[in-house]
């Protein structure tokens, strides 16, 4: 079993409900021009609606892919000229970027391209790692749980990775709490996506 087969059930419940409440929040028209901020098309496969969203990444080439415009770049350093797009849109990415100062640099680009945002991250305060799949491991100090992953999470029992593949997953993801996205988004609302009433997820959301 690969760790895409588990992770993907509860991946599509959770994007399937957030895009609902980022429909609900927003009253997404077709009209509305959207810049999804190191996402894909997938989300927006989900929703009846159909803005004109450009997908910008990272880690694609830049191209035309059905009604999609993709774009690579980077978005601590956005190419677009400020409120470009009526919506910024950014799904479990900021925890991705970098330190703290790239996610500055990311929180406040997304700030500046559009007047209105939805920002969502994996909350560092729930006790399952989303990445992982492990419960309280990302709570132990980095030397305990660097050594710890291949036999304590299911992406560890699954994918078997070697100590420099460990290292460079959790190089790769630096967890946010409610108080640095309050500070990363001083003018949002902060919403919380919860699970046995546990908040999981964090969601800066500036409507209006």
């Amino acid at each position: 079993m690969r760790f895409d087969d588990v992770y993907r059930p509860f991946q599509r419940y959770f994007r399937n409900k957030r895009m609902r409440q980022f429909c609900d929040l927003f009253g997404i028209k077709d009209a509305d021009r959207i810049v999804d901020v190191g996402g894909g098309i997938y989300n927006w496969t989900l929703i009846e609606q159909r803005p004109a969203v450009l997908i910008v990444n990272i880690n694609v080439e830049t191209r035309q892919v059905g009604r999609f415009p993709i774009m690579k770049g980077d978005g601590r350093n956005l190419t677009f000229p400020d409120n470009s797009f009526d919506i910024a849109y950014s799904n479990s990415v900021i925890e991705h970027v970098g330190g703290w100062s790239d996610q500055k640099r990311f929180a406040e680009e997304i700030r500046r391209v559009a007047p209105r945002y939805y920002v969502q991250t994996p909350n560092r305060r729930f006790f399952i790692e989303p990445h992982l799949f492990a419960p309280f491991l990302h709570f132990l100090p980095r030397r305990l749980t660097r050594r710890l992953v291949r036999w304590c999470s299911v992406w560890g029992w699954t994918e078997r990775p070697d100590q420099a593949r460990v290292d460079r997953e959790l190089d790769g993801t630096v967890l946010l709490e409610e108080r640095q996205m309050r500070e990363l988004f001083p003018d949002a609302v902060i919403l919380h996506e919860r699970v046995a009433g546990f908040s999981k997820s964090i969601i800066a959301v500036k409507c209006d």
